[in-house]
């Protein structure tokens, strides 16, 4: 691929343009195209996510196919182009896609399109320079695929915020549309951890129906996970047929399972409900002293208000601090926006977010006994 950009490079005139249209789900296609222009000597100084496949097709029926291509307008780099540096060219990518995500997002572009149509805006900053060095790392270079990652996890977060937000607004705490719509690496304390924000965009996109696994596998990339991370580390993805999983024993789907199951079902995966989560130590702790997703605490405190223990949630909220955070409240409410009316998933998540409101008071653990006693755990 390099060398036939590069003969491009060497037939287009200094005045010249090249446009690629390119359209692919896997993350390692992405990086071998920005790559190969790169090394070839071009900048990317416009871009368009068009709507080039038609959604009636055989292939769009049966899977989660992109139903766009993205189309890059590419000039030759000036020779006197210098050396970026990954905080400058970060900035600036955040400012080029910030009003771009909005756009995207009112034109109804949604899933996999979605990420993919930022890349071409985030590329007008990375292009522009033959390498990007790190400021706070001497001799060390930022790569396509750390800075393509920085893009897809922005990405995310600007969804995830979406869905927080009810779809209306832009991510809590990251300013006002048009000028901060799009949340920066350094709002830490502002961002869901990975397998939350993975957890919420599965559950936006797909519920808790079949899902295609390349898609998933995306999905998991942009947020800083592995699809083998969240079936055997996380416990939040299970292959098709997990209702069958022996839920008193707690088995877990294994990475062969998926592939096995793969094999006969076109690669699908599904989200693992809160009831199918039963670590003893999920929302207690994470595996290698990580801290404890907000997703494993949700389902921590749907357990043990399920079992009837009210004294065991409010220590639970007292002693995590969960009554005050504000992102965890409106995880709560998202759940239950997204969980079926008249489910006893929506039942829980509602009764646990008005005692938490009401900082459990007496007449809701009366009330919660009175809906839980008669109920199996």
């Amino acid at each position: 691929m390099a060398r036939v950009f590069q003969n491009c490079h060497k037939l287009l005139t200094v005045d010249g343009r090249v446009v690629i249209a390119f359209a692919h789900k896997h993350p390692d296609a992405w990086e071998t195209l920005v790559s190969a222009m790169i090394r070839a000597g071009f900048v990317v100084e416009g871009s368009w996510p068009i709507q080039t496949e038609s959604a009636s097709r055989t292939r769009a029926l049966a899977s989660a196919a992109l139903a766009s291509s993205i189309w890059l307008v590419c000039k030759k780099r000036p020779a006197t182009a210098k050396v970026g540096w990954d905080t400058a060219v970060l900035e600036e990518m955040r400012a080029n896609i910030a009003v771009k995500l909005q756009t995207y997002w009112d034109a109804g572009i949604r899933g996999p399109d979605f990420i993919w149509a930022a890349t071409g805006p985030a590329l007008e900053a990375y292009s522009k320079h033959p390498a990007v060095k790190k400021a706070d790392q001497p001799g060390q270079v930022m790569k396509v695929t750390e800075f393509l990652n920085h893009v897809r996890r922005l990405v995310v977060d600007y969804v995830v915020g979406k869905v927080l937000s009810g779809g209306a607004g832009v991510p809590a705490g990251h300013g006002s549309a048009g000028t901060e719509a799009c949340p920066t690496d350094d709002a830490a304390s502002d961002r869901l951890d990975e397998p939350t924000a993975y957890y919420l965009l599965h559950r936006h996109d797909f519920g808790l129906d079949d899902a295609p696994v390349g898609t998933c596998i995306l999905y998991a990339v942009s947020c800083g996970l592995s699809d083998s991370e969240l079936v055997q580390t996380w416990d939040i993805l299970g292959k098709t047929g997990a209702d069958d999983v022996d839920e008193d024993e707690g088995e877990v789907a294994t990475a062969e399972d998926d592939e096995e199951e793969a094999e006969s079902t076109g690669g699908k995966v599904r989200l693992k409900t809160w009831a199918q989560r039963k670590n003893k130590s999920m929302g207690y702790e994470a595996p290698n002293g990580r801290s404890v997703p907000l997703i494993d605490r949700v389902h921590c405190l749907m357990h043990l208000w399920k079992a009837g223990d009210v004294h065991k949630v409010d220590e639970y909220l007292d002693e995590h601090g969960m009554r005050r955070h504000e992102l965890f409240k409106r995880l709560v409410q998202s759940l239950i926006e997204l969980s079926e009316a008249g489910s006893d998933e929506r039942s829980l998540l509602e009764s646990l977010s008005n005692h938490i409101g009401g900082k459990g008071t007496k007449a809701d653990a009366n009330q919660m006994k009175i809906g839980f006693s008669e109920e199996e755990p």
